[in-house]
């Protein structure tokens, strides 16, 4: 783990969920939010709906049935 994101995480684990590292349960709570943090930074920019909410306005209106 990187060593800023570590102790922000471990504070914020103790405030929310009662656990305080050095603590297994913290340890692998603390490392699986970090990995999931960089999967999510990694498709930034590729998530053309969630980056451009009128594009996927646009795709809903040209399925539209007309009705």
């Amino acid at each position: 783990m990187s060593s800023t994101f570590e102790p922000s995480i471990e504070a914020s684990i103790k405030l929310w969920h009662g656990i305080e590292p050095p603590n297994d349960p913290a340890r692998r709570l603390a490392a699986e939010l970090e990995q999931t943090i960089a999967a999510f930074e990694a498709l930034r920019g590729t998530l053309v709906f969630e980056d451009e909410p009128a594009g996927f306005e646009a795709a809903l209106q040209a399925t539209k049935e007309p009705g």
